[in-house]
């Protein structure tokens, strides 16, 4: 007679489930991971410590060798010549930013999720070749238009006003398509029929269906939108330049200008211009990857 071998146990087996199952943020970091994170986040913190540092200091603490990492005792007495100096107008160009960077942002919101929508969900003629020519000129660099817009705000007697700059940035390409990938892959095609069956308008299952389900894009496209519109230097440079009323970037440039710069200014105002994006990114940075992560996993 021959033996029977017992039957193999497969013990490795049991593993596989709890591995295959655990998502990517509940696994542990490493040593190496967090000392990397730790040398990326100090690397790119030390520009705006440094500009801290200068904006706290006289004069002669960019001559100091080793240079000074240690802040100073002026940032009051910095700040007041920013505000005080005649040519500059850095108050009211921060007021400018704030009411540019909103106008457009809410703008770019509700005209980008709008036609997002009409992309993603509404069928009409023409309704491709449209997206690829917004997708398309996305390739196309705003430099090229500079002269053009320059030409077409003469016409319209808005050079040297906010109009010039918050006209062209009404509504992005690039949140078209973002809105768009987004609808498209979150509103599923069912609710919107069925709130069709129900006599909802257009703009019904805009406000009522499409709106709540986009919120974290909406947190998103705003605060790139802010972002990029405070940000924003050679349009309003080109438009605004030599006015009473500049953007915070022209008036951080004005600053810099001039036979001899005095950087304690010019980083003390770049420093206060900085403040009101670091505190919305800090405030939404969360939302940017909740929006982010939630399109990319959809399908």
């Amino acid at each position: 007679m021959t033996a029977v071998a017992p039957p193999r146990t497969a013990a490795p087996a049991r593993r596989r489930p709890r591995l295959m199952g655990r998502a990517p943020q509940d696994t542990a970091a490493g040593f190496w991971s967090y000392l990397f994170l730790a040398v990326t986040m100090l690397f790119a913190a030390f520009p705006l410590y440094w500009m801290f540092v200068i904006a706290t200091s006289d004069d002669e603490a960019l001559a100091k060798l080793p240079p000074a990492i240690v802040p100073g005792d002026r940032f009051l007495t910095n700040v007041e010549e920013v505000f005080s100096l005649q040519d500059v107008y850095f108050a009211a160009s921060l007021v400018n930013s704030v009411i540019v960077s909103t106008v457009v942002t809410a703008s770019v919101l509700f005209f980008c999720s709008l036609a997002g929508f009409a992309f993603a969900k509404l069928r009409f003629r023409g309704s491709r070749a449209l997206m690829l020519f917004v997708v398309l000129t996305l390739t196309v660099p705003n430099q090229l238009g500079i002269v053009a817009l320059y030409i077409v705000m003469g016409k319209l007697g808005w050079n040297g006003t906010l109009l010039a700059v918050i006209a062209p940035g009404l509504v992005t390409a690039f949140g078209v398509f973002y809105m768009r990938q987004f609808i498209l892959n979150t509103v599923p095609d069912e609710l919107v029929e069925s709130a069709r069956v129900d006599g909802a308008t257009t703009m019904r299952v805009y406000g009522t269906i499409v709106l709540p389900a986009i919120r974290p894009a909406l947190a998103v496209l705003g605060l790139l939108t802010f972002v990029a519109t405070w940000n924003d230097f050679q349009w309003p440079l080109i438009t605004l330049g030599g006015t009473d009323f500049p953007t915070s970037m022209v008036a951080v440039s004005d600053l810099a200008s001039g036979n001899y710069v005095i950087y304690r200014r010019v980083l003390a105002g770049a420093l206060i211009a900085t403040a009101p994006l670091l505190v919305m990114l800090f405030i939404g940075g969360r939302q940017i990857v909740r929006g982010i992560m939630e399109g990319a996993v959809k399908s």
